[in-house]
């Protein structure tokens, strides 16, 4: 099978009687896929440390983070342009709780800065790059207070980003009402905003490679017009309610149902044709829907489902279009049964379902002969130029096939000591050898899909 799997992670705790704590942690994964059609490959690593300090006779906890990481991804087709994605920074955070008897108080600062090279062809065949720095400063406080049966959480954080200066400050809002024992309401709202933005290339069919730039520096205008934006961040409005319900004792029920607007999206260009051309236009989006869990839990026997229904869609200024992420249905099941007198083997079985995503469907193809390289001497009729594509005008209008698969595992316990087990566990993946699409080549009409029937066998020992 054509795919390499490296990981490495490591942690080295120190623990105190009182429970403060301080770890220090570090990974370096390395992954990638290599089929005749196409590689692709991604590679993150950092590592970093964190703290925990409970002060004696004290109801404040105090913890702090320092970590840095990197990401860095890249595809190569058999068309050989050039896309490559990575994005590398730091983190740090002190937080503060302050625990009262029927109140909680947390607050904090956080600074974080990151650096994004990109470097990216459209499918119209214009290479756009970008390599910038950008830091980011906040300060958050967030207050939990009970009366009664209602638990209230009010918060503001203030965000800062130093190479747009500009300032967002972000209002928000939780609440959880007990209507009875066994019956409760929950409710949140909040403002928010990013200046980290995601890119995929039209030309691909399933989008494997994903690139990362941050929010541009240059003026962005708003959607359809020339006005200049008031700031050029990606901002929205969430608002999410549901009800968390005792169905039996052994029975719980969780219905939420959520909508998101988003009122600045940042998206490359997708219509550059030259250097004038700007790089960023922006958008408008909206994102809805409604998530059902389900959780029953018996002495020997678990299991827990959870439903999604989501519509996402996104206004460009010339249509409204659902993005390569907008997945209609998605199911998920666990399921566990324990087996033996002191329960010492496990029968698990995992199944999801998710209905396809969209993509941009061709309406043909075409001999794209450049006229100016030769001028009128150019050869139109049996000159061989590059192979042009012609995309639907209906953006996202098509749907890739609905993906299913089932895991199962059996797992043995065995106990050494009060201090030492080893777990060995017999798995696996695509129980029915379902296939599930994992890339498919415009132009070539091939396809590649995921993993097949797999078996494996392993061993955990614990001391």
């Amino acid at each position: 099978m054509p795919f390499d799997y490296r990981d490495l992670y490591g942690k080295l705790s120190f623990l105190t009687g009182n429970g403060s704590k301080l770890n220090f942690f570090g990974f370096n994964y390395t992954d990638g896929v290599d089929f005749p059609i196409t590689d692709f490959s991604w590679n993150s690593n950092g590592g970093g440390m964190d703290f925990t300090l409970i002060p004696t006779n004290s109801n404040t906890i105090v913890n702090g983070l320092l970590t840095f990481s990197g990401y860095t991804s890249m595809i190569e087709e058999a068309d050989r342009q050039p896309r490559s994605s990575s994005i590398s920074g730091y983190y740090g955070a002190l937080n503060f709780v302050n625990y009262g008897k029927d109140n909680e108080v947390r607050y904090g600062l956080e600074l974080n800065g990151f650096r994004t090279q990109f470097q990216f062809v459209n499918f119209r065949g214009y290479l756009i790059d970008q390599d910038e720095n950008t830091t980011e400063i906040s300060s958050y406080v967030k207050w939990k207070r009970k009366i009664g049966p209602l638990v209230i959480e009010p918060g503001f954080r203030l965000q800062y980003y130093q190479s747009l200066n500009d300032v967002s400050p972000e209002p928000r809002l939780g609440l959880k009402y007990n209507i009875s024992d066994k019956f409760r309401f929950k409710a949140a709202a909040g403002l928010y905003s990013q200046n980290l933005l995601s890119t995929t290339n039209e030309r691909d069919i399933v989008n494997l490679f994903v690139g990362f730039l941050s929010g541009p520096e240059e003026q962005i205008y708003k959607l359809g017009g020339t006005e200049p934006t008031s700031h050029r961040l990606q901002k929205s409005a969430h608002a999410v309610a549901g009800f968390e319900i005792d169905v039996t004792k052994n029975f719980d029920l969780n219905i939420e149902g959520y909508y998101k607007r988003f009122t600045q999206l940042i998206a490359l260009n997708r219509n550059k044709l030259d250097a004038e051309d700007p790089d960023f236009t922006t958008e408008l989006g909206d994102a809805r829907g409604i998530d059902i869990s389900v959780k029953w839990e018996l002495k020997r026997a678990y299991f827990w489902g959870a439903y999604s229904l989501g519509f996402v869609t996104r206004d460009d200024g010339e249509q409204i279009y659902p993005p390569v992420f907008d997945r209609r249905h998605n199911l998920n099941m666990v399921a566990t049964y324990q087996l033996g007198p002191k329960q010492e083997w496990e029968f698990g079985a995992r199944w999801n379902l998710g209905s396809g995503f969209p993509f941009t469907q061709t309406q043909g193809f075409y001999n794209n002969v450049p006229f100016f390289v030769d001028g009128l001497g150019t050869d139109v009729y049996s000159g061989q130029g590059d192979l042009g594509i012609l995309y639907s005008g209906d953006r996202n209008g098509g749907r890739l096939p609905y993906y299913h698969r089932m895991d199962i595992s059996l797992k043995r316990m065995f106990k050494f000591s009060k201090r030492s087990s080893m777990e060995v566990t017999a798995s696996a993946t695509n129980i029915y050898d379902r296939q599930n699409i994992f890339y498919f080549d415009r132009v070539r009409y091939q396809r590649v899909n995921q993993l097949p029937l797999m078996p494996s066998l392993s061993a955990t020992f614990q001391f």
